[in-house]
This record gives C-alpha cells, structure tokens and sequence, in this order.
C-alpha cells in the first residue's frame, strides 16, 4: 500500500469519527421530552379558551446559573403598616435602644381592640426603617397605631381605652415613655372617617339565573373553572384570584353554602348564582369591572342563564354602561381621600 493512499485512508477514518462525535453530542445536547411535564394549556380567563401557547426562549446553562435565586422566589406577602390616614398613632419613646427579643417578648398577646386591629412597629438602628419587631434586630423607637374604623363601624371611646391600656403595659415593659393622641379627638376622627367609609363602600353583585334546567354543584363547578374560578375558602364560593400574593379576589361565584356541604352536591338542584366584586378592595387598574361584564356574559351562555339584578330584572349592555359610569365617579372620589381602590390603605378601611 502506498504512503498516499495510507494518508487518504487515515485521513477518511478520521472524518468518520469526527462525524460520529458530533452526532453523539447533537444527540445529546437534544431534550428528553419524554422527561420533561407536559406544559399546561392557556386560558383565556373570560372566554376560557386555549389561547396561543407560550414560547420559551432557551438559556444556556451559564445564563441561568447567573439568575439571582431572589429573583425565583414569589414575592413575600406584605404586612399591614401602620398608616396615619386611617390609625390614631401612639409614639413610644425609649432612652436606650431595645433588642427585638425584648420586644417581641413584651408584645400583646392580641393586637385587637373590640373589632379594631392595632399595630407595633419599632424603627430599625440599622436600617431606619419602621417594621414589627424582629429577632436579632435594635430599635431606638416604637409607635403603635389602632385602626379608626372598619366595616364593623367606628372606632369608640371603650376600643380606644382597651388599646391605650394593651400599648402602656407594652411601654411599661420595655421602659418606653408612651404619648397617646386625645381620645375625644382620635373618636371624632373615627366616626368621620366612618361616615366617608360608609358614602363610598360598593360590592357589585349580578345573579345568573337559570333559563330551563336546575344545575348541580359540578355543573357550576366545571363552567366556572373554565374561566379561570378555584375553590374558595368558604364553601358554595369560586373565587379568580388576583395577581398579586395574598389579595383579595378579583370576582367571587358563590351559590347555597348547602348545596356545597351536601353529602352529595351533584344531587343538588340550584337555579341561582352570584357574581360580585369588591369594589374598594379590589385595584382599579386591573380592570374588574370589565372581567366581571364580561364573565357575566361568558358564563351566562355556557350555562343557559339569565343576567338580572336583585329584583330579577335583565341587565344588558346599556345597565352595565350606567354602572360603568357611577363606578368611575366612585373610583375618583376614593383616589382624592388617597384611598385609591385596591391600596392597602382602602383594603383594612374596608374590611
């Protein structure tokens, strides 16, 4: 044999393997869709049908090592916060700072007074910012704060006093000198307060009536979820949640409580459900109004009902835009007291 064709021959043997390589790798490198679960379809949440599929844009194994592990985390809940627009708030002041252990051993055993919540916060050393007390923290400063009024009514002078004595034995733990607003003034505040709450709390609600045959409680169920509705915490309610953690719901479907703890539901006959929303709770800028115009008339077709208020009488579309138009007054006027609909502000003053 030749030393050209020895060359030739080697160099083929060569190709060959590189070849067979490089279909080893590209075989490799392709995803195991066998492995990987099945991606879940998307829903429109009015019409409840698939809508087009996400893409996922593939990232190198370096480009996701690099994502912070905070940024994979869901949002933690925030805590409510003592807000002057709606609490009396007390100042506790302290001539040495105190540790969070000592603070949070010192704590209430209810933050409640009556049907008001109070809070304690303590300002951070280190960080100057207000928060409840926390372990392994130092605080220079303490202030509590008791609501003013809720949809239980207005704060009164027997709520008042039962949160000036839980605070002061707070302070007298922790050697705080405590200044408390005047009672009379903190009372007057409430009841005005109050009185705003109570000109400007809406929950809009419609009932779907059925047209010809009794439904079950699976029936319901299943046209609900379709829509994007879950179990609620309460029997006989569906709820859509919202986006973010820890809100309220967007909408809530809700039918006889019964029927939902019968030993079997789908015996039931039900010819009347509710679906409302919470106005002050719920924020403006996604848009309720319309997911509830809108799911009224997709469930209403996919369950053969009738759209009516409480009187019975059938809403179309000239009562939803005369509603649509009182909710706008609603919501501007709610925004100028800076107690826009859905901020947390509005959601403890109407609660």
């Amino acid at each position: 044999m030749s030393l050209t064709v020895a060359l030739a021959l080697f160099g083929a043997a060569v190709l060959v393997a590189m070849a067979g390589h490089a279909w080893w790798q590209a075989r490799r490198a392709q995803p195991r869709r066998m492995l990987a679960p099945k991606p879940a379809e998307a829903r429109d949440p009015v019409r409840g049908e698939p809508g087009s599929e996400p893409s996922f844009d593939a990232a190198a194994p370096d480009e996701q090592a690099e994502v912070p592990a905070a940024e994979l985390r869901p949002p933690r809940r925030s805590l409510p916060r003592i807000d002057a627009l709606i609490d009396a708030v007390a100042t506790l002041s302290v001539e040495v700072q105190i540790s969070g252990e000592m603070a949070i051993s010192h704590l209430p055993p209810t933050r409640r007074a009556g049907s008001k919540p109070f809070f304690i916060e303590g300002l951070n050393a280190l960080t100057r910012e207000w928060e409840p007390p926390l372990a392994g923290q130092r605080y220079g400063e303490f202030q509590a704060g008791v609501q003013l009024a809720n949809r239980s009514g207005a704060l009164n002078e027997i709520e008042y006093s039962e949160f000036v004595q839980k605070v002061q034995a707070f302070a007298d733990a922790i050697g705080a000198m405590a200044d408390f607003p005047d009672m009379l003034e903190a009372v007057a505040r409430a009841r005005e307060l109050d009185q705003f709450a109570g000109d400007h709390d809406a929950q809009l609600a419609v009932h779907l009536r059925s047209r010809s045959v009794a439904w079950s409680v699976g029936f319901i169920q299943q046209h609900a979820a379709r829509h994007g509705f879950v179990a609620g915490m309460v029997p006989g309610r569906l709820v859509l949640p919202g986006s973010e953690e820890g809100a309220p719901p967007v909408l809530v479907l809700a039918f006889d409580s019964q029927a939902a703890l019968a030993d079997d539901p789908n015996q039931s006959a039900l010819r009347d459900v509710t679906l409302s929303f919470d106005v002050p709770q719920t924020d403006a800028d996604s848009d309720p109004f319309v997911t509830w115009q809108a799911s009224a008339q997709a469930l209403s077709l996919g369950m053969d009902a009738e759209v009516v208020d409480d009187n019975g009488h059938a809403l179309g579309a000239e009562s939803f835009a005369v509603i649509g138009s009182e909710l706008t007054r609603l919501y501007d006027e709610l925004a100028s007291r800076d107690l826009a609909a859905g901020s947390a502000a509005a959601r403890r003053l109407f609660s």
